[in-house]
Order: structure tokens, then C-alpha cells, then sequence
């Protein structure tokens, strides 16, 4: 665990850094400021390393930027709309963010947050967080964990852990954006394939507008593997938010099988997604340009692809869709896994 010298967090205190490293010479980091994934540095074919995920050149640039690189969300990803749920007859109001509505857990979301290193070993790190009841509006309190560990075959495993003591919506994911090809070019040039029947088309303002829709013989189809620049912009649900930003339904939820998976555009390196959330959120970086960057003053927009796992956005208003339930009550737990693989090929 290292500390970055002469810098501070908005607390005050020290970034906490953590390195994982695993037997084929993988390198991912993390910093507790946000539980967030910092770097994916993957040993390729020609014995060269390659950078997979977007990120800031120091810590001190992360609470400034507003893409959420990398960083652990909550308490509920994506969007809420109107910022308001129905708990038990009584309307919540939460905390809005995106003009009337809530993003990624609020203005003080679980990204902008200090998390407590709980343990760490060679490959594995986990950060545990205490959220007290109406943090953002939400109902209760809430004990969130977040485990990375680092796998031989380059398998980044992320579990999130939740417990509540008054009934409440949970929703954590990662918000790791990627470009497979070290950062150069635009990301819409990768091949993606997704493993879904059906999306959720959205207003301009990301909030659900119409019911779960066939991607057949649409924009969305990426059933077979195809770059995000094929069909790029090419209908109205897209223009709607200036690209790829929607949530698809995934066809299984076991984790066993990817949900999805990303090809660099030179063809040398591969990202399977397995999850067992019920649904992948394909953001396509519309909104990255002037985000400060790793190895360049500003990202441009496309320049990383994000794949979210997480229930459908909006969820606690939606109790017909056809997922599991987001809402988490007394005695149960909220319990999701989602792996990232990173080949070389």
C-alpha cells in the first residue's frame, strides 16, 4: 500500500493506494478514495505492457472529474427518475443530481467517499464503507463491502456485499471505462459483442421511456460482434443521448458465461464480462471529453467504453420489469459478482 506524497484527499488524510499483482505479471490498482479501480496494466504477446483502463494522472484529479472513473457506485447506479421511490405507501425523496433526477447515488454518492481498507494480500483487497440512514434521502443504514481480487488468468473478481436495517433499493457497480488499444484512437472502433435479446430505450435525459425492446434488426443488436462505430448514431433512441448509453437485458445471469465481450481494434487483447446482475449498462463515452487523462492533458469523447453491471436503471420504479428484485430488506444481503478477463491474443 502506497501513499502519494504532498497530496491529500478532500478529507484531509492521504490516498491510500494498493497494488495487486498476480503469477503472470498483471498489475491492477486501487485507491480507497471512491473503493476505486485505478489501472489495468496487462503483460501482451511481443512481452509489452499494456494499459487497459482510462484514468487520471494522480489521485488528487479524481474528486475533480465527473466521469466517474473507475469508482464503486451506490447506493443505487444509474439513474433514478425524479429522484423519488415508493417505500411501503410513503414517497422517498432523494437527493438530485442530473437537474430532477438522480445519478450513481447523488451528489455525495459512494464515488465521492472514503472507504476503509478492511484486508489486503498479494491479489486481493477489500474496502468495506458504513452509509447512515437518509445519506443521499435513502431510507436506513447500510454496510457495503467490495472485494477485488486479482485471478492468474487476468480475471479481475469483483464482489459487492450490502446489508440494510430498514427496507432500500441497492445497486453497486464499477464504473471502469475501457480502451483496449493503450488508449490510442477512438474506443467505437472496438468489437462488441453482447449477450442480450432486449434494451431499455431511454429520454434524452437517460430515464426510461418505453418498455424492454427486441435489439433485433436495430442499432442494438450486438448479439454477433460488431464495433460500436458500425451503427453508431443511426436512430433516435441513440441521438437521444448522443450515442451508446442504454441498459441491455442480459440473456443469463450466472456468471459463468460472458455477458459480454470488447476486442481491442489492432485485434491483441480481449475483455470477457461474466456477472450475475441482471443487466449491462453500454456507456460509449459520449460525455468524456475534458476529463483529465493518465498520459495526455483531457480524454475526448469515445475514447473508453464503460460496461456496467447492475439492475435496469430506475428499477425501484419499475417493479414489473422482469429481473430480481433491488430492493434489499432486514436479514437479507445484496450480493453481486462481476469478473473482468483480460487476455492477450
Amino acid at each position: 500500500m502506497l501513499t502519494e506524497p504532498h497530496s491529500h484527499a478532500p478529507d484531509g488524510q492521504a490516498w491510500r493506494i494498493t497494488h495487486l499483482r498476480n503469477a503472470g505479471g498483471m498489475v491492477t490498482t486501487f485507491m480507497d478514495w471512491g473503493a476505486t479501480w485505478l489501472s489495468a496494466r496487462v503483460p501482451m504477446k511481443d512481452g509489452s505492457v499494456r494499459e487497459a483502463l482510462l484514468g487520471c494522472a494522480t489521485p488528487s484529479d479524481y474528486p475533480s472529474q465527473t466521469a466517474y472513473l473507475g469508482a464503486t457506485v451506490g447506493r443505487y447506479a444509474n439513474r433514478i427518475a425524479n429522484a423519488t421511490f415508493d417505500a411501503g405507501g410513503r414517497t422517498v425523496q432523494l437527493a438530485a443530481n442530473q437537474g430532477a433526477h438522480q445519478l450513481h447515488g447523488g451528489p455525495n454518492g459512494f464515488n465521492n467517499r472514503r472507504w476503509q481498507i478492511v484486508r489486503q494480500a498479494e491479489q486481493e483487497v477489500e474496502y468495506r464503507l458504513d452509509s447512515l440512514a437518509g445519506d443521499q434521502g435513502y431510507p436506513g443504514r447500510l454496510l457495503a463491502s467490495v472485494i477485488y481480487r486479482l485471478e492468474d488468468d487476468n480475471t479481475l473478481t469483483i464482489r459487492y456485499h450490502a446489508t440494510v436495517d430498514a427496507p432500500c433499493p441497492v445497486n453497486l457497480t464499477n464504473h471502469a471505462y475501457f480502451n483496449l488499444d493503450a488508449h490510442h484512437g477512438d474506443a467505437r472502433e472496438h468489437r462488441l459483442q453482447v449477450s442480450a435479446d432486449r434494451y431499455l430505450p431511454v429520454s434524452s435525459e437517460g430515464i426510461p421511456n418505453a418498455d424492454l425492446t427486441p435489439v433485433a434488426n436495430t442499432s442494438f443488436d450486438f448479439r454477433q460482434a460488431k464495433t460500436l462505430a458500425q451503427d453508431f448514431m443511426q436512430d433516435e433512441d441513440q441521438r437521444a443521448v448522443k450515442g451508446y448509453d442504454h441498459a441491455f437485458l442480459l440473456n443469463a445471469r450466472d456468471a459463468s458465461t460472458p455477458a459480454a465481450q470488447l476486442c481491442s481494434a489492432d485485434g491483441q487483447l480481449m475483455l470477457s464480462v461474466f456477472t450475475s446482475a441482471p443487466a449491462l449498462q453500454v456507456y460509449s463515452g459520449n460525455y468524456l471529453a475534458g476529463t483529465p487523462a493518465r498520459e495526455q492533458g483531457v480524454y475526448a469523447a469515445h475514447q473508453g467504453i464503460a460496461l456496467e453491471s447492475e439492475f435496469l436503471p430506475d428499477s425501484p420504479n419499475h417493479p414489473e420489469w422482469p429481473q430480481p428484485d433491488c430492493w434489499i430488506k432486514p436479514g437479507e444481503s445484496f450480493q453481486s459478482v462481476t469478473r473482468y478477463r483480460l487476455t492477450a491474443v
